[in-house]
């Protein structure tokens, strides 16, 4: 018998156990994702506000960064970057709240037309069926139920309050959760300051033989993310802005309210758009009673989502993210599912994260001996 094959099983022997290693290896790191998103979920209240000043901290870091590269101390550069924002912020609010309140002073002055329009836009069998065939008996109604509230017995009122208490009461998770929106600006703070150690720290525990895959693998992440996340604010602040000067011109009363709120909502893709559309259709129908201001809304959307689309999107995001409008739409479906509002909110960046990990780990699964058939 040749040496060849006294060695062949001992070969055969180190090659298998060698791959056994990297399965387990590959489940073990596959159970602890697993672990680490079920306990993200169970602690939701607390990674939320967490999550947000990360994200946060992600946006605002280069600008850190830039500061600190011009000799300007970490600590104090984070501390500016506080009272910029806090500046940037005082402006904008000083603005819209101006605009929203010309709004509703509008809005508080037409509300009696509003409610008589709705009122006509009623068919004539719910009105018989709900015994409000003329304004009268509405007002006849409204009275009557506040009469009823006013004479219920404080009793009742008593065992509500004891209730409500007693729900608030054993509700840990809602003090929680307020205590963590309170303090996302230490959290933003700490992460601010912090982030480069953090990474430090993160890198050290990868082992060796994996670190330059990693740092790949992160550094593409970095671009799929700074390109979603910065490009998608961008994106939102300019819908909103469109949407409010198109909705001011068809004379849509609170427009911009609605139009800022439809533009930051895109920040979950589509969302916002939908919220639009059926705000402003809403409210044309209860200024105007016809089909022309309602089309109108409806054609603007359409025209500054095709802009978007073809134009904006393109130019700020790219091509980074690398998704199809198909698997976003899946992953916001799947996400509301699982975890709501949450859950819609990471499905894009996550779906694009995994995006990355995928895509490296197929080009490696294709060069394998596996792959090649050489077992």
């Amino acid at each position: 018998m040749g040496r060849a094959a006294l060695w062949s099983p001992f070969l055969y022997g180190m090659i298998f156990s060698m791959r056994n290693r990297q399965i387990i290896t590959a489940g073990v790191l596959i159970f602890t994702a697993i672990a680490f998103v079920a306990l993200c979920y169970w602690l939701s209240a607390i990674v939320l506000p967490l999550f947000l000043a990360f994200i946060i901290a992600y946006i605002l870091a280069p600008l850190v960064a830039w500061a600190e590269a011009k000799g300007v101390k970490r600590s104090i550069a984070v501390l500016g970057m506080f009272a910029l924002i806090s500046l940037i912020a005082g402006g904008i609010s000083w603005f819209f709240l101006g605009s929203l309140s010309r709004e509703f002073q509008a809005i508080q002055a037409a509300l009696p037309d509003y409610a008589s329009r709705l009122y006509s836009l009623i068919p004539q069998q719910v009105k018989v069926y709900l015994d409000i065939e003329t304004p009268e008996k509405v007002y006849s109604h409204i009275n009557t139920a506040l009469a009823t509230l006013r004479e219920l017995p404080m009793g009742v009122y008593r065992d509500t309050f004891l209730v409500v208490q007693k729900a608030f009461a054993t509700t840990l998770s809602l003090i929680l959760t307020v205590l963590g929106y309170l303090i996302i600006p230490v959290y933003l703070y700490y992460f601010l300051k912090d982030l480069p150690r953090m990474w430090e720290g993160t890198l050290d525990l990868v082992p060796l033989s994996w670190r330059p895959w990693f740092v790949a693998r992160i550094d593409e992440v970095q671009d799929v993310l700074a390109a979603f996340i910065r490009g998608q604010l961008s994106v939102c602040l300019i819908l909103a802005v469109l949407y409010s000067i198109g909705l001011s011109l068809i004379g849509i009363d609170l427009a911009v309210m609605i139009g800022t709120l439809a533009g930051l909502a895109f920040i979950i893709p589509y969302l916002g758009t939908l919220i639009g559309i059926v705000l402003s259709v809403l409210m044309a129908l209860l200024k105007f009673q016809d089909l022309l201001h309602p089309l109108l809304c409806l054609g603007w959307f359409a025209l500054v989502q095709a802009f978007e689309g073809s134009v904006i999107t393109p130019k700020i995001v790219g091509d980074k993210v690398g998704l199809h409008p198909l698997v976003i739409m899946i992953a916001l479906l799947v996400g509301g599912q699982v975890a709501g509002i949450l859950g819609m909110l990471l499905a894009v960046p996550l779906t694009a994260i995994c995006n990355v990990f995928g895509r490296s780990m197929i080009a490696r699964y294709r060069k394998s001996d596996f792959f090649a058939g050489d077992l």
